[in-house]
């Protein structure tokens, strides 16, 4: 059975990295708005946020990654959304294939087109001057913390893509992801934030996240921090697991 899944799982994967590579724009799409965040506040907030960084753009570099996978996930409940209409789940459903590899399949699209978008953020970052004194174990802790904080928000995303009602329900439910880093530590310091505000970034996942990653880039000690982030990825990843496939056994009943 586990190797009827993966096998199934890989053929359905391959025909949705087919479409993506059919339209490479929706990687483009994913990556040029937090792209574009990060030009502007680099280039026209930066010299006026006080961060006690040498670089504004090191600084800033975690949550605009946090950004993208947040901008990346709406596009699997888009995906989702539009198999279950297209009725090409009904026709899955009717072939000798394991039905959970079906919803796999879109969720290792969309960790691999993420992760794709993410390269693409971080290049981009070189270019305009980021630098992390970060060893090779740094850079797998801080590729482990997006891979899986990437798989929550995938199965965030999953809920409305099987739920929805509309087409723009499916992926509208990502736009207060994207701008929870606003109210967290991604572009100032929870300091300068007045009091209700900063209890709220300062207990937030987003905060922990960034932190860990920020403290991993620059070589600083972690402490007990990366934990709490790990946590909150895990916690969020266990929750949104649980209703989503809850959601697909009774959308495919």
């Amino acid at each position: 059975m586990n190797r009827h899944f993966l096998g199934d799982t890989t053929v359905l994967l391959g025909r949705s990295l087919r479409h993506i590579a059919r339209s490479p724009d929706t990687i483009i799409t994913t990556a040029i708005m937090p792209i574009a965040f990060m030009l502007l506040f680099v280039y026209v907030f930066g010299g006026a946020i006080e961060t006690g960084s040498d670089s504004y753009v090191n600084y800033l570099l975690p949550g605009i990654l946090i950004m993208t996978i947040a901008s990346g996930i709406s596009y699997t409940a888009y995906r989702l959304f539009l198999d279950l209409q297209g009725g090409i789940f009904a026709r899955f459903q009717s072939m000798p294939i394991a039905r959970a590899s079906v919803l796999w399949a879109h969720v290792l699209t969309s960790l691999v087109a993420n992760l794709i978008s993410l390269i693409v953020v971080v290049g981009v970052a070189l270019l305009m001057g980021f630098r992390s004194g970060a060893d090779l174990l740094g850079w797998l802790a801080v590729a482990g913390i997006l891979t899986l904080f990437t798989l929550a928000l995938t199965w965030i995303a999953v809920i409305p893509g099987l739920t929805a009602k509309s087409v723009d329900g499916a992926s509208a439910f990502a736009y207060p992801l994207i701008f929870l880093p606003f109210i967290s530590s991604a572009f100032v310091p929870t300091e300068s934030m007045p009091g209700p505000v900063r209890a709220f970034a300062e207990n937030q996942p987003v905060t922990a996240i960034v932190d860990a990653l920020r403290n991993l880039f620059t070589q600083q000690p972690v402490g007990t921090g990366i934990w709490t982030a790990l946590a909150w990825c895990a916690g969020i990843l266990i929750v949104a697991f649980t209703i989503a496939t809850a959601s697909y056994r009774r959308r495919i009943t």
